[in-house]
Formats: structure tokens, C-alpha cells, sequence
């Protein structure tokens, strides 16, 4: 295979040169400088093109170029924003050039896979989102800038918390139990989606305010250059580069409050006082006036006491301009985030350098940048969220206990007149103290990062048609964390007394990219070709380990009952000493020193592009990417991912031109084959052997010993496999003031992976991880962006998406089995191992699985009653045959609308999101609105 590809390379470039042989003399000398109307600054990177022929130059980092030109030339001038302006030379030497701005049209060139493409030459479906029309606010994470602004892109934050990260999903779920994330390159870095221990969202790293556009590929034809980790679509970020000119200083910051807008609905202790006296008249089970005396006397609301009004402040500082012919930007960014949960918190520190030289006439351009961040974060305790709902609001925060840090706590042993203890033994299966979770538990983490980037950039002399790139790079990231507990925290009591948990973790990744891209014009004809080669490797490496944590002194004294008995001090002079810091607890129950454990991954890649345009009206884009993954066997290792895409520009037809009102109408079909290689564990076709715990030991006399046992394992694993197909249109209407796009588009994935039963003795196990499953989306995608309003002084841009995407997996087995209940995913609280979701063939994935409640003659609920679907009677609930699939997470139409007012110096921006016809499941309702659950026979009160 690499011997072909060599082979391969040495022919094109033989072509190359050949096709260069065809020339013609060059008469005269031409120099000069292209500058903006704008502000009169240089413009450098400007493309000077003699008309009619492949002889070009651009400018140099001041504006500047020379050209040897025929005679009777005409330069045609380019710029990116700029309106293209023809120059007759004539017998001139030296020529200057005023660029006007180009307010109408859109972003002339796009960021694509491996270089950029001019936006009306694209036959994929690319959509870009620049610095103007990102969301304003309370901004910590990159991705909260792009929600709502991009067709079939659905950004959902996991939780309120600072820094906390989002599930993103590009034209829905591409995978079953594999991920279905996008890939996210960062300035040409492809980032590993795999984030070190402490870090809950691995953009948050990335200060947004470095950040200048966001590019989403959604279709094949566009992702299929990324291969094998393409099939969940490709994010490009680009961060801000400098700019020609003198030094420009700039500031901005913000301060911002944020507070709960709404509560749950749960009972006040005189509510709930109440409620208990007139169950307990009504003869409800469990309760008794002994029970009732358990009550306290105050009216806390546990959830006022968690939340607080949070204040965060964001300050960014940059420095860009031009030192010495080179262009550079520094910045520096600080955040300060405070979480609406108490004692949650998230601090970034970032650095972002960014230098772009230009050397031998502008032939040689080089991109250096790096980006560095510190985070701190306090994740807090989230389960003081549901705690909050569910504890006693009867009882008061703190009750003065010695034992329990103050706190309120349920105990097992009862005062003489029926109170709890407040010295006693905690009830471990009750609901801890909402307060005692926020303020008794340590959980930070330290994080540094660093991305670093190198590209050169070189056009060649004697074939000016051809550049050529190297871009190196890598991506380190090391955390350190713990969760910890004091001695006295109550709620740790069930696991020995405290909790002390660390991690440590670090990630490496290095980058490789070696590619070429020609650009030829022949008449009516143009080529643009790149092709090249990658290599990319992973490295993580982790240890996490877990014990009590050690009494202090005057704990020890007190001489309580620790439920690891090397804690049971009572009656001895000192504790033993122990050194907690190099020791773990293994799974088996011995001790056992540190360990780091690695992983490796490497990928391997060939990759190439062919775009051709005819008579600037008839696109053709064939691309393909040859990857091979070390996660795969040998024989699965390599596999080509092509695609190909058509493009017809209608409105450069000649039978348009009388169609004043549509500037631009280009039509576009596509299909190709896209990669998830990010399923089944680490290197799941390797035959690993695994030492069995305590509970699976093997007697030899009177002795037990631990014994190694073989996992299951596929050796045909493989990557996921999608296919895709994708029909659309561009628009554009009043010489482009208002632009859109509509797709058609279906998914098919293949070889989902799934843990299916297998045949006894077929394998080391009766269930087996493997390629089986396969799944479809098909959907429409709809936007609109509209320049309503532009003056000298007023500007009004509005922006508009709509999309709609079904979801239906089709095949989980190899064998259909219609008695198989499929994937049960989804855990909710309300009982041990119990799920709310279920993963169907015939049905969106994830959709609710339930039983089907029975009802009164007034409509309300009857606690407890259901549907016997099976007509076997007995107890309804005891299997999963009785339940039905009842709506889905996911939704049936997504929709954004964005609208920018800017006046002067001012600007007003508001932007909006909408989901319909998704279902999100209430487990504080399942679990804990029905009166059975007020009182629990251990001793303690439910809300």
C-alpha cells in the first residue's frame, strides 16, 4: 500500500512539472501595492492574476508585488471581502490598487478540509459562522457561541455548571453505543475527543474570545477527507491570526450576575407536617406516631439554601499589528466564573500567540501559533441538586451534633423521647444533608494545556501552480484532582468513614501533515488538487484510586467504630501510621502501589481532493481518505472512505440574466462514506486476560488464589461505517441581501457496535462486543440570513434555520430475534439498576420505555397500577414485556433565529433557540411524588 501511494506521488509530480512546459515570454516588469478603501491600510496575501493566463502573484506582508507581464495585460485583483477589481496595465510600471469592501456578498472563501475553497465553487454542505454573528453573554465554552446558529446542529448543555461541556450533535445520532461526536479541529489539529481526568468539557480549555469562525461540515462530500472519524460530522475552528499594520491594543470585559428562575414544587415543612398528620389519619402504610415524632419543627427550603446569585467576570487583552514585516497577535484571557450551586466554580488563565511571516516574495508563508490554558475547578457536589428536593423540610440545617460537622443527619438510634440522635449512626441509604454535600465535600482539579501549531506554506518557483504544506503540531494536557470528604462527613459513612479520592491524568497528541494542493486555469477549465499524507498519535495516560481518609487525632480519640477494620483504634495510645499518598486500594482488596496506566493510538492516513469547475457553472468535487487505525486488526486496518459531489451554478446560465431578483442559484448533490472510529474500548480484538476478585477465587487446599480469566474478544473488529446522501441548493436574492440554503439528506450507518448473547462456548463468554447494528437519519435543513437594513450609520443583519431529522435504528442482531429486548439505557433513581430508555429496532434510539399507567374515573393516576399488556397477570412490573415505547429525547424540529441591529457605535443582538416534539423524562416526579415514598421504614422522611 505505501509503496503505491509513493509510486503515486513520484507520477503526479512528473505530471506536475509537464504540465508547466507550455509558456510563453515574458515582456515587462510590473510592481505596486493593493490597499484597503477602507482605511487605507496594506493588504497583503491579495491574488494579482495577468487575465487570460496562469502567471500570478500575491502581495507580501506590506501590500506589496512585482509581476513579469505581456504586453496588452490586464491584472485581475482579489481579495477575500473585497470586490474584484481588472487593472489595464498599459505602459505602466507601476501600478497602485484601491480594493473596495464587498458588503454584499458572502464569505468568498471557506474553510474546508486540509486548505480553504472559494464559497460559490463548494458542492458540499458547509455552513460558516464568523465573530459578528456568534452569541453574545455569558460565554465560558467555545460551542455556547454556535447554538442555534446552524441548520441540524443541536448543542445541548449537560448541566448548569461552569465550564460544563454539551452534547453536540450534527444531523442527529450517528452511532448506538459508540460516540456520536463530532471531530473538532482546532487551526488544522484534529483534537482527540478524549479529555484527561478533571476536565468535564474539553473545549472549555479554548478561550472563546480567540476564537474567528466556526465551520460545520455536514455532508460527505465535505467530512469524507477526515475518513474514519468523520461520520458525526467535522467542527473547524480558527482562531484570530494578526493583521498588517500598526501595533493595535484592545480590551473588553464583562461582569455578569446569574440566579435559579425557577424552583420544583415540594412541600414546606408546615406543608409537609400537614401531609404527614392527615396520612397518618388516613392509615397510610409505614407511618405511625412514633414515626411522626421524627419530624422536626422548622420550614427549611433546602433549595434556596444551595443556590446563590452567582457574579462572573471575563477580561480578554490583545496585541496584534505588524513587527518587522511580520504580522503577530497575542492575547491574553482571564475568567472568572461562579456557578449558581454554591461552592462550584471555574477559573481559565490562556495564552494565544499567533505570528504569520511571509519570506521570499510572499512565496514562503508561515503560520506559527500556540495556545496555552490553566483551569482551576471546584465541580462541587451535584447531589445536593436532588438532595435539595428530596430531604425533610422540616429540619434544620445544622442541629450543633459534634460528630457530623454540625450538620443535620438521620440516625439510627432514637432519643428517649423519640428524636433522632444527633450522635448517632448515620442511616446510610437515607438522603444526606444538601448542605452537608456543598460544604463537606473537596472536589477540584488543575489543568494545563497546551496546542501548539507549525505550518509553511510554499509556492514553487518554476511550477507557480503548485504549494506545497507541512503543518506539525501537538496537544498536551496534564490534571491533577481530588474529591474528598472529611472524617465526619455523614454521608460517607456506608464506605468507612471520609473519602479521599485523587487522579491524575495526561493526554498527548502529535500531528504530521505533509500534502500538496495545484491550482490550474486552462481557458475554461479549472483543476484544484490536494492530495497528501498524515499521521497522527495518542498517548493518555491515568491513575485513579480511591480510600478512607484517616481521622484526625481527636477523632481517633473519640474512638469510634471505622467499617474498615485497620480503622478501629479504640482503646489504643495511636493510630498505625499509613502512607496514603503512595498506596491504592486494588479491586481484589489488597494495597498496592501507583500506577500509570498507558494507552496508545495511532492513526495513519492518505488523502486526496479533486475539485473542477467548467464554464465557472458545472462543479465536480471527488475526494477520498485511506485510514488505518492501530485500535483494528491487521486486516481491518486499512479502508478507504471516497466520496463525490456534483454542482450546477444556474445563475450563471445565460437564460437567467433576465431574472433580475435571484443574484446566485447553485444546485448540489452528493454521497460518500464516512468512519466512527471511536467505539468498543481500547484495542477490543486483542485476546486480554483478566485477574479474577475475591468472589471468583480458585481453593488449593486450604488456600485461595486469584486466577487469570479470558475476556471476550472479536478479532474482525472494525470501525463503523456511514453512508450518506445530500441534496441541496444556494440561493441568493436582491444581488445577495438575502441568502439561504436547503438539503435533502439521509444517514445510513453500518456495523453499529452492540453486546449482543452469542452461542455458549462459541467465545470466552455468552455475550460479545461487536459490529452488528445499523441505523438511519434522514431529515431537511432550511436557512436564511437576510441583510435588511444597511446605511451609512445602520446596519440590521437577521438570521434564521429550521431543520427536521428522523431517526429509526433498523438492525441490532445478527439474527433477528423478536423476542430481544434490546438495549436498556437510561438509569434513573426510584430502584437498583432500574432504566427509563430503550435502544429498538423500528424505533429512535434512546426512546422511553414504560409502563402504561392506569387511571380513575377523574383521570388521576392510581399509585402503583398498570397495564397488563401481556395478559398473564401476576406482577406487572417484574419484567420489562409489559413495557411500550412511549416518545423520544429526540426532537422533531430544531430552530434559530439570531438578529444583529448595529447603529454607529452601538449594536443590539438577541438570539433565540427552539426544540419541538422532544420528551425529557422527570425522575424527581417518578421517584418521589407519591405519598408511599414520604416515609421510609429505616427512620427517616422524604419530601
Amino acid at each position: 500500500m505505501i509503496k503505491f501511494y509513493l509510486s503515486f506521488t513520484r507520477y503526479l509530480s512528473v505530471l506536475l512539472v509537464c504540465m508547466t512546459l507550455t509558456s510563453y515570454a515574458q515582456q515587462r516588469s510590473v510592481s505596486g501595492k493593493v490597499t484597503s478603501a477602507d482605511d487605507g491600510s496594506a493588504i497583503p496575501g491579495a491574488n494579482i492574476l495577468e487575465k487570460g493566463t496562469t502567471n500570478g502573484t500575491a502581495t507580501d506582508a506590506n501590500g506589496e508585488f512585482k509581476l513579469s507581464v505581456g504586453d496588452n495585460a490586464i491584472l485581475v485583483v482579489s481579495f477575500v471581502g473585497y470586490k474584484t477589481q481588472e487593472v489595464v496595465v498599459g505602459a505602466q510600471s507601476a501600478i497602485n490598487i484601491v480594493l473596495t469592501s464587498d458588503i454584499t456578498s458572502l464569505s468568498e472563501v471557506v474553510v474546508v478540509g486540509y486548505g480553504q475553497q472559494e464559497k460559490k465553487d463548494v458542492t458540499g454542505v458547509v455552513a460558516a459562522v464568523g465573530t459578528q454573528e456568534f452569541n453574545r453573554g455569558v460565554i465560558s465554552s467555545p460551542q455556547d457561541m454556535l447554538i442555534g446558529k446552524v441548520a441540524g446542529v443541536q448543542i445541548t448543555t449537560n448541566n448548569g455548571s461552569p465550564g460544563a461541556g454539551s452534547t453536540i450533535r450534527i444531523r442527529g445520532n450517528g452511532s448506538a453505543t459508540g460516540s456520536s461526536d463530532p471531530l473538532i479541529v482546532i487551526d488544522g489539529f484534529p483534537v482527540d475527543n478524549t479529555s484527561t481526568a478533571g476536565v468535564s468539557n474539553p473545549l472549555s480549555t479554548l478561550n472563546p474570545n480567540d476564537i474567528e469562525t466556526f465551520t460545520v461540515l455536514k455532508d460527505a462530500s465535505a467530512t469524507a477527507i477526515y475518513g474514519m472519524r468523520a461520520a458525526n460530522g467535522v467542527i473547524i475552528i480558527t482562531t484570530k491570526k494578526g493583521k498588517e499594520g500598526r501595533a493595535q491594543i484592545n480590551y473588553n470585559g464583562t461582569l455578569t450576575a446569574s440566579s435559579p428562575m425557577k424552583y420544583f414544587e415540594v412541600m414546606s415543612g408546615d406543608q409537609f407536617r400537614k401531609a404527614v398528620a392527615d396520612e397518618l389519619a388516613a392509615g397510610l402504610t409505614g407511618l405511625s406516631a412514633s414515626a411522626q415524632k421524627l419530624l422536626g419543627t422548622a420550614n427549611t427550603d433546602w433549595q434556596k439554601q444551595i443556590y446563590q446569585t452567582a457574579i462572573s467576570q471575563d477580561h480578554n487583552l490583545s496585541v496584534s499589528g505588524t513587527y518587522k514585516d511580520m504580522p503577530y497577535r497575542i492575547s491574553y484571557g482571564y475568567t472568572d466564573q461562579e456557578g449558581i450551586l454554591k461552592t462550584t466554580n471555574f477559573i481559565r488563565n490562556s495564552i494565544n500567540i499567533n505570528l504569520n511571516p511571509t519570506f521570499l516574495d510572499g512565496d514562503l508563508a508561515v503560520t506559527a501559533s500556540f495556545k496555552g490554558m490553566n483551569t482551576k475547578q471546584n465541580f462541587g457536589n451535584f447531589g445536593a441538586v436532588g438532595a435539595a428536593i428530596s430531604f425533610d423540610p422540616t429540619q434544620p440545617v445544622y442541629n450543633g451534633n459534634k460528630d457530623w460537622g454540625g450538620y443535620f443527619t438521620y440516625t439510627k438510634q432514637l432519643l428517649a423521647n423519640g428524636q433522632v440522635d444527633p450522635e448517632g449512626d448515620p442511616i446510610t441509604i437515607g438522603v444526606a444533608n444538601p448542605m452537608a454535600l456543598l460544604y463537606q465535600t473537596d472536589n477540584r482539579s488543575d489543568v494545563y494545556r497546551g496546542i501548539g501549531n507549525l505550518k509553511i506554506d510554499y509556492r514553487l518557483k518554476f511550477l507557480r501552480e503548485l504549494k506545497l504544506t507541512v503543518n506539525a503540531g501537538f496537544d498536551y494536557s496534564s490534571s491533577v484532582g481530588h474529591n474528598n470528604s472529611p472524617y465526619n462527613a455523614a454521608f460517607t459513612y456506608g464506605n468507612g468513614l471520609g473519602a479521599a479520592q485523587d487522579y491524575r491524568g495526561q493526554n498527548r497528541s502529535r500531528l504530521l501533515d505533509l500534502y500538496g494542493n495545484y491550482t490550474k486555469q486552462l481557458n475554461k477549465h479549472k483543476i484544484d488538487i490536494t492530495a497528501g499524507y498524515s499521521f497522527q498519535q495518542f498517548e493518555r495516560f491515568g491513575s485513579n484510586f480511591s480510600r478512607s481518609a484517616p481521622p484526625t487525632f481527636a477523632q481517633w480519640q473519640a474512638g469510634h467504630y471505622y467499617s474498615d477494620p485497620s480503622y478501629f483504634y479504640y482503646g489504643k495510645t495511636q493510630p498505625p501510621a499509613v502512607n496514603y499518598t503512595d498506596y491504592q486500594v486494588n479491586p481484589d482488596g489488597s494495597k498496592g502501589a501507583r500506577a500509570y496506566v498507558p494507552y496508545y493510538n495511532t492513526l495513519l492516513s492518505f488523502f486526496g481532493r479533486l475539485n473542477y469547475t467548467f464554464a465557472d457553472k458545472y462543479l465536480l468535487t471527488v475526494s477520498f481518505r485511506d485510514d488505518a487505525s492501530s485500535r483494528f486488526a491487521a486486516q481491518n486496518r486499512f479502508k478507504i472512505f471516497p466520496s463525490a459531489a456534483v454542482g450546477w451554478k444556474v445563475s450563471q446560465e445565460s437564460f437567467m440574466q433576465y431574472i433580475k431578483v435571484i443574484s446566485d442559484l447553485k444546485l448540489r448533490a452528493s454521497y460518500g462514506l464516512t468512519g466512527n472510529q471511536d467505539v468498543g474500548g481500547t484495542y477490543p480484538y486483542l485476546p486480554i486476560y483478566q485477574l479474577s476478585n475475591a468472589q471468583a477465587q480458585y481453593q488449593f487446599g486450604s488456600g485461595f488464589v486469584n486466577t487469570w480469566r479470558p475476556n471476550p474478544f472479536d478479532p474482525t473488529f472494525k470501525w463503523e461505517t456511514t453512508k450518506q446522501l445530500d441534496v441541496g441548493f444556494d440561493f441568493g436574492i436582491l444581488n445577495n441581501r438575502i441568502t439561504g440554503t436547503f438539503d435533502v439528506y439521509q444517514k445510513k450507518a453500518e456495523d453499529l457496535i452492540n453486546f449482543i448473547p452469542v452461542a455458549a462456548g462459541s467465545n470466552f463468554s455468552n455475550y460479545l462486543t461487536t459490529n452488528v447494528g445499523s441505523m438511519e437519519n434522514k431529515g431537511i435543513e432550511f436557512s436564511l440570513k437576510a441583510l435588511a437594513v444597511k446605511t451609512n450609520e445602520l446596519e440590521w443583519n437577521i438570521g434564521f434555520n429550521i431543520s427536521h431529522n428522523e431517526n429509526k435504528v433498523t438492525k441490532l442482531l445478527k439474527v433477528d430475534d423478536p423476542n430481544y429486548p434490546g438495549v436498556l439505557v437510561g438509569g434513573i433513581s426510584g430502584g437498583v439498576g432500574t432504566t427509563i430508555q430503550n435502544i429498538q429496532v423500528g424505533y429512535p434510539i434512546n426512546t422511553f420505555f414504560v409502563y402504561q399507567q392506569i387511571y380513575d374515573t377523574q383521570g388521576k393516576p392510581i399509585e402503583g397500577l398498570y397495564v397488563d399488556k401481556t395478559g398473564q397477570g401476576g406482577n406487572i412490573t417484574a419484567s420489562n414485556s409489559n413495557k411500550f415505547h412511549y416518545f423520544k429525547p429526540q426532537p422533531d424540529i430544531l430552530m434559530g433565529i439570531n438578529s444583529r441591529v448595529t447603529y454607529k457605535n452601538w449594536d443590539f443582538f438577541f438570539q433565540g433557540r427552539f426544540s419541538f416534539g422532544n420528551y425529557v423524562y422527570n425522575n424527581n416526579q417518578s421517584s418521589k411524588a407519591y405519598y408511599t415514598a414520604m416515609y421510609n421504614q429505616a427512620g427517616f422522611f422524604n419530601n
